[in-house]
């Protein structure tokens, strides 16, 4: 197999790092051909504090995906979260010089290229520019303003914005594991790609992606991405909580999440006891089911309302704006017994769980329905459409009006490749 036909997501995590190969059947569907998971040592909520540990964590875990799928991996889409992430709206505008021309995707770029010169705060960079919907010449909720006339285009933004330092040492790592950087996207956007339905995201719907270290949001509403954020808590609160409300340690405290923990205290009797074994010689330890799952109600509620805070900070209350799809959850934390009831309980929201392996291949030969792959899967989707629009950038060019329906995205991408490039340049000079 060519080099070229291959896709690898590597997904930086708190609690581990996956890396996974993808390549196309010949009907076109992905298939995961690699995979290689390694424990996160240098990751903290999302942020990378420890550049040597993760450094051998993600060669761990390519060196891994290459053996398990007999392949090289060269280059890889990053994902992105942390606390450092935020996202802003904002809207903007420009001008055409001659309004007798229909309006192209230069002037789309033009208008995105002016929300990039925004002013950030110290040490920020925009990530992600995302249009939500366009007027043309005072006419509003335009979807798709290529190719009609207009003097004025205005669009409203959804603008995510990330730490510069953070990003570079992710670049950096990955570098210095011996990898090319192709590309960085945002970890909830990555997830939204391997789980949810286009329906659902039309509908309206809430990805809540719970991971080790930070809950990703992402919103969809009309098939547009409304709403983005990044809540510093994850799965490994729950441990902390448990090991220290027991008084255990770290890996008896996830375990006991893993296999007796639920979200809803009511359902264990007070007679369910698990004794732990002690310490060196000591004697092991009575914990009661009622009082684990306690412990871990309290933390979960408190991270769903978080999550439901911001969901209605995106206005899911408006008539409008409703989310009719309700929430989808995924991540390794949503494995969590009896969370569905939970979350429907405190939000009044139709809620499922996502696996990543909907939009794969039918015969996938390795096992990667666990939602807790659902970024990595999503990073591999995001690089087999970059590679497909790098090939169709030719194209393009000679049949605009043709491609109507490819604008949106190849004009995103455009911004985005100079994003990466800007991250490449500067790994060079650090060099």
């Amino acid at each position: 197999m060519e080099t070229k036909n291959l896709f690898v997501g590597l997904d930086i995590g708190t609690t581990k790092i996956v890396a996974l190969i993808g390549s196309l059947n010949e009907y076109g569907k992905l298939k995961i051909i690699g995979i290689g998971k390694s424990k996160s040592l240098g990751v903290h909520r999302g942020v990378v504090n420890n550049i040597t540990q993760t450094i051998q964590s993600i060669q761990l875990a390519v060196s891994e995906a290459e053996l398990n799928s007999s392949e090289k991996i060269d280059k890889v889409i990053v994902g992105i979260a942390g606390q450092h992430i935020r996202s802003l709206q904002h809207s903007d505008y420009i001008t055409r010089i001659n309004s007798d021309t229909v309006i192209n995707n230069d002037d789309l770029d033009k208008l995105i290229n002016q929300v990039y010169k925004l002013v950030m705060l110290p040490g920020e960079e925009i990530i992600h520019v995302l249009p939500q919907d366009y007027k043309v010449d005072g006419q509003a909720e335009i979807k798709e303003p290529i190719g009609m006339f207009g003097g004025r285009l205005e669009a409203n933004f959804h603008v995510v914005v990330g730490q510069v330092s953070s990003i570079k040492n992710i670049a950096r790592c990955i570098k210095s594991a011996g990898i090319d950087f192709e590309g960085i996207t945002l970890e909830p956007i990555a997830s939204s790609d391997a789980v949810l339905s286009q329906e659902e995201k039309e509908a309206g719907v809430a990805l809540i992606d719970i991971g080790g270290g930070t809950t990703d949001l992402a919103i969809f509403k009309d098939g547009i991405i409304r709403h983005t954020s990044v809540i510093p808590f994850g799965g490994n609160i729950i441990t902390e909580d448990i090991k220290e409300g027991c008084s255990i340690i770290e890996k008896q405290a996830e375990l006991l999440k893993i296999k007796f923990g639920s979200a809803w205290p009511g359902e264990n009797k007070e007679n369910e006891i698990v004794s732990i074994p002690g310490l060196r010689g000591r004697d092991p330890k009575e914990i009661t089911l009622k009082n684990l799952s306690k412990i871990i109600h309290a933390r979960v509620v408190e991270i769903v309302e978080q999550v439901y805070i911001e969901i209605k900070n995106y206005g899911h209350e408006e008539q409008k704006k409703k989310l009719i799809a309700g929430i989808v959850l995924t991540g390794g934390g949503s494995q969590l017994k009896h969370l569905k009831q939970l979350v429907e309980y405190i939000t009044g929201m139709d809620t499922r769980l996502g696996h990543p392996s909907e939009h794969l291949a039918g015969n996938n030969s390795i096992d990667i329905s666990s939602p807790m792959y659902a970024t990595a899967v999503g990073l591999v989707m995001n690089s087999t459409r970059i590679s497909k629009k790098s090939n169709k950038k030719e194209d393009i060019d000679q049949n605009e009006l043709e491609e109507i329906d490819e604008t949106n995205q190849s004009e995103r991408l455009t911004i985005f490749e100079q994003f990466t490039e800007k991250i490449k340049t500067f790994l060079d000079n650090a060099e």
